[in-house]
């Protein structure tokens, strides 16, 4: 299978497309709808192509005794447990309808992160264009089925998972009729080193999986988003927030607006310089090569009839006359006139 571009909304995704630039609100709404609101717009004004939410039953998602992870008890504290952190972050049913409306009011796509069936099945009757999977569920193989039998195209997100495990995710998804797919590459940290980053992982995954890859970017900065454009990445997916001093888990590595709006420049950028890999001058090169390359001149006087040595020529910018790299062709000719140092040799002085 080549890699397809997969269609959402009124946007295609996959290779030769622009990169479809997703602003991963997540959680960082802390719960409240304003804020909800509030990101959407300044996604949207960013320059972001889609905004993204989790949808989830904490009690469907989190045992009592699960334990947070590092990086959260690093930005909330460890006095609660990962089940009350993520109660206070969930948002009723009605939410996702509002903030739907509200993303197709602003021009953005709306779409989000289900983490268990009810989500899945709540997304579903909002029809919204597409579904992510996150990278924790990728071996939640029931979970996969049940968003792959929905009908939708589905990013699926890599990040701890192994090639074999990818592997058995994109099987799974597609035994249950998932047609339209693409892959993220993430390394699961908050925030991730560059170091741990693993870009080269996008083009591998092209060619094993032959389906649209993308980054899933956890690291600080933008300089590995912009990398994995260049090497290939039809899809960019950044954490975003109003402000990274705001309670709750993904804030601190997460961008903010400012620096939304300098990926979305900079991924354009980045696109625009890849070009389309033909080697060939192109028309704003033409004064400078006129300038800068060479043509054959004499060094010495020449009569009429005398034989031209190599040593009787000098190559010297401006090009226009003949280039040094055929100075064989020249070498042994005779001339039909008087020749005079400092000229430019031409085809018409040579017998």
């Amino acid at each position: 299978m080549s890699n397809r571009v997969i269609r959402t909304g009124h946007l295609k995704i996959g290779p030769g497309r622009p990169c479809f630039l997703i602003a991963e609100v997540g959680v960082n709404h802390n719960g409240d709808m304003t804020l909800a609101r509030s990101l959407i717009d300044a996604a949207r004004a960013a320059g972001a192509d889609a905004v993204k939410f989790q949808t989830f039953k904490s009690e469907q998602v989190i045992a009592a005794e699960a334990p947070k992870a590092a990086y959260q008890k690093r930005s909330t504290g460890a006095d609660e447990s990962q089940l009350d952190m993520v109660r206070a972050l969930e948002l009723p049913d009605r939410a996702f309808a509002e903030l739907q409306r509200h993303a197709c009011d602003q021009g953005i796509l709306f779409f989000s992160t289900p983490f268990d069936h009810h989500s899945v099945d709540l997304l579903a009757t909002l029809e919204v264009p597409l579904f992510k999977i996150p990278s924790g569920e990728i071996t939640n193989h029931p979970l996969l089925a049940h968003v792959a039998r929905q009908g939708k195209p589905v990013i699926l997100s890599t990040g701890m998972a192994t090639l074999a495990e990818v592997d058995e995710a994109v099987r799974v998804l597609r035994q249950a009729g998932c047609e339209d797919l693409a892959l993220l590459q993430c390394t699961s940290n908050y925030p991730a080193d560059p170091k741990s980053a693993n870009l080269r992982a996008i083009p591998m995954m092209a060619g094993a999986f032959g389906v649209p890859v993308g980054y899933s970017d956890h690291t600080p900065g933008l300089e590995s988003a912009f990398a994995a454009v260049a090497l290939g990445a039809c899809i960019v997916e950044k954490h975003f927030t109003l402000d990274k001093a705001l309670p709750g888990p993904d804030h601190t590595a997460s961008i903010t607006p400012d620096e939304m709006t300098a990926l979305a420049r900079g991924i354009r950028i980045v696109e625009s310089a890849l070009g389309d890999g033909i080697k060939a001058p192109v028309p704003e090169e033409a004064d400078t090569r006129a300038v800068a390359r060479r043509s054959l001149y004499l060094k010495r006087d020449l009569a009429a009839g005398q034989l031209i040595g190599e040593a009787d020529l000098i190559a010297l910018r401006p090009s226009g006359g003949i280039p040094p790299n055929l100075i064989q062709l020249v070498v042994g000719r005779t001339t039909k006139q008087a020749l005079r140092q400092g000229g430019k040799v031409s085809w018409q002085d040579l017998a």
